[in-house]
């Protein structure tokens, strides 16, 4: 049967005639009422330990992505969502030329030098994707052209270039492409010298690929048809039909996500096997790339360890002794590790790089990055200085290990994504290449880091950023973002289309809540599965002291987040609906009962460690307890905008599709409530740096509809 009319449909049509009334608007006008979608209700049951749920939009669900009548649903709503949008299409048009403006269109990356050819990457003005290209270090010849992503990318709406891989002996390269945006990739080769590309001459991959040192065998990893996931390596030669293709390995637990690398010392191929608490590798010889995998040291439940090769060591980032990370070295392979850095309790281990005469580490304390040198004959240390109150730091690719310098990145609210080099005798630091933000300075903005204590007396660190001269204690709306999943620090990096907000008043707040990793292994694993709800109180939390505070107006609230971070905003809506004027949730994972029920959607398994498997009663009970869908309650809600990608391999399209459609029945007020689906992309957007600005542009356009609704939504009360 048809779902009834909703009242927010009647109080459009109402408003239309008494506009007409007042001559307000055209009669054409009124004639086309703005009436959202009718969702149709086909009630489908699902019982498991002794609960029955009933899911009335089960029906949206369809794997092969043919079914009409759902393409048509999805259509009709993004019909509804640009005629209620319609009115701010001038507004959307200038923040996407604004953020166009900031950007420097011909822009090229910090060329790097790797086995005798530098690389660099670049932007030409007016097109959307980056051209890769090289020459010999020695300069002997100028720029060639590797790969057009532009020239690639034409004929298809979607485009996405995963990976390139070049032969030791730089003649050949290998590419993966994704043109749909399920990161499904397709791998062609050529020859350098050749402008033919044999194209798609292996389909169904992970975009993981990697050359052996005869120059002629690649291997690669293949995902499962129906699941996704990444589960088979096997073994290629060029020039051969993919039909002779020798499979090396198929990881059995579905828990697992096989990956492909090459080791600092370039002798090994290593396979990394990983959940989201246990890893394990395998090495496969590059100069004997038909020989058998071997082991490096078999997998336990529950240890993580990283492993490279370099001058006839084994250097292994592992937590096996502690929660947090420790370093340690062995000569060869299943034996003893000896250690080099010990775990430290008040820092955690994050990444590492391998130089002739130096170890660099990347190490995190109290939530912020630092970054250490170490020499390896005189143990002497120094540690990179950084000064802003909340940033982000990464160690940069380094692929030459005989040097002195390291490359490093640096960014911060109110700092452009820098590369740095630092020379590692002398303490040097040189700017490389600094982000150019047109008509931006930075001395015009203000950013902070406070801590806000939690109902649970843990303390939760917010990262914050506003226009110092537009600030105006408890008058300003303020923009709050969260993530909280799979232990992913969400660190304080520098936005440019953010401007946009930041200059129209807005305070953005970026708050680091239990289930990422930005406080450590203890930080994610007090946000996860039978903790997950610390995730959502953080967040409520933090919005509360925040409006206590004066740093935002209590009506003019509102928050943002995406994917795990969509279900984050799910949850906290149920729970706290009154706290928010508006949210965005992109992508989000809001189904998540019936989703972690089956096991054959792409990467439900894998997900197990990270939600539980509701396959168990208490899990079940407990996902049930916070899952978006199943907690829509008769209250308002805030006005809300679902983004959604039609080919989504993460989040499959009818979660959104579906959570709207119940919102839709059951909340009250007239609260806005729209959904987007892109149906020509997948879980990361538009394809290309300009299109992706679109998105953007529409969020911001929406939050700034909503924060002037008596121009843009006059039907909404409490304006």
């Amino acid at each position: 049967m048809l779902r009834q009319q909703s009242q927010f449909a009647l109080k459009i049509k109402g408003l239309l005639v008494t506009f007409l009334l007042s001559g307000w608007l055209s009669s054409a006008a009124a004639e086309e009422e703005i009436m959202p979608p009718k969702a149709m209700k086909q009630p489908h049951q699902m019982t498991i330990h002794g609960d029955t749920r009933t899911d009335d939009y089960y029906w949206m669900r369809d794997d092969n992505r043919q079914d009409q009548k759902i393409i048509d649903h999805l259509i009709a709503e993004n019909k509804y969502t640009e005629q209620m949008l319609k009115s701010g299409e001038q507004l959307r048009d200038t923040l996407y030329e604004e953020m166009i403006g900031r950007m420097k269109q011909d822009d090229q990356s910090v060329p790097y030098a790797y086995n005798g050819y530098i690389y660099r990457t670049v932007y030409e003005a007016g097109k959307d994707f980056p051209i890769y290209q090289r020459k010999p270090v020695d300069n002997s010849l100028d720029w060639q052209i590797l790969v057009d992503g532009n020239e690639r990318a034409k004929g298809h709406e979607y485009y996405q270039l995963s990976n390139f891989a070049i032969t030791p002996d730089n003649k050949r390269i290998a590419i993966a492409e994704d043109t749909q945006g399920r990161r499904n990739y397709q791998i062609s080769f050529k020859e350098i010298g050749d402008k033919q590309w044999n194209n798609g001459v292996i389909n169904n991959t992970s975009g993981n690929i990697v050359w052996a040192n005869d120059n002629s065998t690649l291997f690669y990893v293949r995902r499962h048809a129906q699941t996704l996931l990444p589960y088979q390596v096997f073994r290629h030669q060029y020039g051969t039909n993919t039909t002779e293709d020798q499979k090396v390995y198929q990881e059995e637990d579905e828990r697992f996500y096989l990956g492909l690398s090459k080791s600092s010392s370039r002798d090994y191929i290593m396979l990394s096997i990983t959940s989201t608490s246990t890893s394990e590798y395998l090495l496969i010889d590059a100069n004997k790339p038909q020989a058998e995998l071997q082991v490096f040291s078999p997998r336990q439940e529950g240890r993580e360890y990283y492993v490279d090769h370099f001058r006839n060591h084994f250097y292994i980032r592992s937590n096996h002794e502690n929660e947090t990370y420790g370093f340690y070295q062995t000569d060869a392979i299943n034996t003893p590790w000896k250690t080099v850095i010990a775990p430290q309790q008040d820092s955690d281990l994050e990444d590492f790089v391998l130089f002739n005469n130096w170890l660099v580490v990347l190490e995190r304390t109290k939530g912020l990055p630092t970054i250490r040198q170490i020499n390896w004959e005189t143990q002497q240390e120094k540690q990179i200085k950084f000064d802003d109150p909340s940033y982000m730091a990464w160690i940069d690719y380094n692929p030459e290990p005989d040097t002195d310098f390291v490359r490093y990145g640096y960014s911060s609210m109110t700092t452009p994504s820098s590369t740095f080099q630092w020379n590692m005798r002398t303490g040097e630091r040189e700017l490389l290449k600094q982000q150019e933000v047109k008509g931006f300075d930075k001395h015009n903005y203000e950013s902070q880091r406070i801590w806000v204590n939690t109902r649970d007396g843990v303390e939760v660190p917010v990262s914050l950023v506003y226009r110092k001269s537009l600030f105006e204690k408890g008058h300003n709306p303020i923009l709050i973002y969260g993530y909280g999943a799979y232990g992913a620090s969400m660190d304080p990096a520098f936005s440019s289309p953010r401007l946009s907000l930041l200059d129209r008043g807005f305070v953005y707040a970026l708050v680091h809540v239990r289930g990422g990793g930005e406080l450590g292994k203890q930080w994610y694993l007090q946000g996860k599965v039978e903790n997950k709800m610390n995730s959502f109180n953080d967040f409520i939390d933090v919005t509360r002291e925040l409006i206590a505070q004066k740093y935002g107006d209590s009506k003019r609230v509102y928050a943002m987040g995406g994917s795990a971070g969509g279900l984050l905003m799910g949850a906290v809506i149920n729970q706290a609906p009154e706290l928010y004027r508006g949210v965005v949730a992109q992508v989000p994972f809001v189904d998540a009962v019936t989703t972690m029920l089956d096991p054959s959607i792409p990467l439900t398994i894998g997900e197990y460690e990270e939600w539980g498997n509701p396959e168990n009663k208490e899990d079940y009970f407990r996902i049930k307890s916070y899952s978006p869908y199943d907690n829509i309650k008769p209250q308002r809600y805030p006005n809300l905008l679902v983004t959604s990608g039609f080919h989504d391999s993460q989040v499959q399209y009818w979660e959104p599709a579906k959570w709207v459609a119940k919102l839709r029945d059951i909340k009250k007020g007239d609260s806005v409530l729209l959904l987007e689906t892109n149906m020509n992309a997948g879980h990361g957007g538009k394809s290309g740096r300009f299109n992706r600005l679109k998105d953007t542009a529409l969020d911001y356009s929406f939050i700034l509809m909503l924060d002037d609704a008596k121009k843009y939504f006059p039907q909404l009360k409490d304006n």
